[in-house]
């Protein structure tokens, strides 16, 4: 027989930081569940300003991907160009910078699609995927340490990017697939889904 789930948020007994750097800063919360039962959690304590991901579509079937160096990794990937929000900013002024330092390009037409997290067991953080259409030149200068190659690759086709050794990201994926199924029912004339 299964138990009913949880109705309330479990209560938090204590939290103290555990160690932060010039990017992170990790937290252990003492939490009690419902049940009685007690538990140490770690996470990390993400930016409150948020981060923004841009699809940026030069034409109606294709998208910019940049290659960057991911230290996670120690090698180069392939991703959406992406960054935190500045103090000030909304995620629309934040997406069109971030284009421009990234890609080169800015956007005349930005809209949000969808708020995607990562590892939400150990991380705060929130990402707003946003589509960029009507794209003009501009660069602006960005905080990457070398330039970032733009590679142009057909929406349609992304069976064939995760066959890359290069293209892993959850979330690039999941906003590639989001994009997609999200501009085949506009073209279709279907209500734009949900999400």
């Amino acid at each position: 027989m299964t138990q009913p789930p949880p109705t309330h948020k479990p209560q938090v007994l204590s939290r103290h930081s555990v160690a932060k750097s010039r990017l992170f800063h990790i937290e252990s919360l003492e939490l009690r569940f419902s049940n009685g039962a007690e538990r140490t959690f770690e996470r990390l304590s993400g930016s409150d300003q948020g981060a923004v991901m841009i699809i940026a579509m030069p034409d109606p079937d294709h998208v910019l991907l940049i290659r960057e160096y991911a230290a996670g990794f120690e090698d180069y990937v392939l991703t959406l160009p992406k960054g935190l929000v500045d103090p000030g900013e909304d995620i629309i002024t934040a997406a069109n910078r971030e284009l421009m330092e990234e890609c080169g390009f800015g956007a005349r037409l930005i809209e949000p699609l969808v708020e995607l997290s990562l590892a939400p067991n150990y991380m705060r953080h929130r990402m707003q995927v946003l589509l960029a259409t009507d794209l003009y030149p501009k660069r602006l200068p960005g905080d990457e340490p070398e330039p970032l190659e733009v590679e142009t690759h057909a929406l349609e086709e992304l069976p064939a990017l995760l066959l890359r050794d290069d293209f892993h990201e959850a979330r690039a994926i999941a906003a590639l697939y989001i994009a997609r199924d999200t501009l085949r029912a506009r073209r279709r004339g279907e209500p734009s889904l949900a999400w």
